[in-house]
Order: structure tokens, then sequence, then C-alpha cells
């Protein structure tokens, strides 16, 4: 009877490699609920950052080009602060749509029959556009932009529907995103956007 218990008792190096399997088996589950955490963490806060700071928008339609194209992924910083020749993200009917800004609060705008423009009596230099047109432009020019607003206009003039038409018009603070800085797809074309 005492030869079937030390038969069936482990040795010191089964005891040892029992041991050494359950410790892994501990360290391999703590590795990998603190990888899970630390991929939960870090999803979300680039939620949070491009929610608050720099939201990722994909360019749709033809209105922009040659400077974005559809497809294209841009990064947005949230701002206020705007430039003539800064391209903006901005709400219009449920959709966000990406222009240049031409002129801000109380600039006079002015564009003539082929399509160069005037921000107070001075043509503005537009080196991203490919030819110019005056477009589908409804408004009484010259025009002056309303306090608190901005007027735009797409890089593409002859298909781009703008601030030049009535049906969108100058563009209210309140439905800013922000400033297109940064193209991240696709990769040929990734870098600062001007």
């Amino acid at each position: 009877m005492s030869d079937k218990l030390n038969d069936s008792t482990p040795s010191a190096s089964q005891i040892q490699a029992e041991l050494k399997r359950i410790r892994h088996k501990r360290e391999y589950g703590r590795m990998l609920r603190g990888t899970v955490f630390t991929l939960v963490a870090v999803a979300a806060a680039a939620v949070l950052i491009s929610t608050l700071f720099l939201p990722v928008l994909r360019v749709t339609g033809s209105s922009m080009e040659t400077t974005l194209y559809g497809s294209d992924l841009v990064l947005c910083r949230k701002g206020s602060s705007f430039e003539t020749g800064d391209i903006v993200a901005f709400y219009f009917n449920n959709k966000i749509l990406l222009k240049r800004v031409i002129g801000t609060s109380g600039d006079v705008i002015d564009i003539s029959d082929d399509g160069t423009v005037s921000v107070n009596g001075k043509e503005i230099d537009e080196p991203y556009l490919t030819d110019k047109a005056l477009g589908e432009c409804d408004i009484e020019l010259p025009y002056q932009v309303p306090e608190n607003r901005i007027f735009v206009m797409g890089d593409h003039r002859s298909t781009s529907i703008d601030s030049r038409s009535s049906v969108v018009g100058c563009i209210a603070d309140e439905y800013i995103v922000g400033k297109v800085i940064f193209r991240v797809w696709p990769f040929e074309r990734f870098g600062v956007i001007k």
C-alpha cells in the first residue's frame, strides 16, 4: 500500500514545473489585463482628443480640388480665429463642409466676371487655384461680411456652392468646427494643408 502512495506523490521537479506553470498563467493573465486596459485607455483618449480638439474628417465631393480630394482624411483644429486662405470645416444642412476663408467680419468682398477675388479693394493671391470662375453667385457684389461670420469659397470655383450663393451664405461662428490643418490619408499626400 505504501508503494502505491509513493507512486502517486509528485516529485520535486514535477512540483516546481507545476508552480512555474501556475506563475506563468498568473503573469500572462496580469499582462493581458494590463494590455487591454492600456488599449481601452488609449482609445478613450484618442476619441476624447479627436472630439474635443482635433476632429478627423473625411473629404467628400470635388469643391476643394486640387487642394483636397474625395476620401482624403484630414485633421481639424478647433478654434475661431481665421484668416483669408485658411480652410475651415463647418456644419451645413446636417453635413460638414470644407471651404476656404475669403473674408471675415467687416471685410468687403468683390468678385469680377473672370473670377478674380478682391477683399477690401485688394486682389488676393490665390496660388491654390488652377482656374478662376465666378461660379454660382446670386449675391449682390461688392458684399460686406456681417459681424461674427466668415465668407467662404471652394477651390474648384466653377462647381463649388459656397458663400457666393444665398443658399449657403456667410458662415456663423457657432457652425464652425475648426481649421483644417493636416492631411493624414492618403500617405502619398500626408502633411500640412495650405
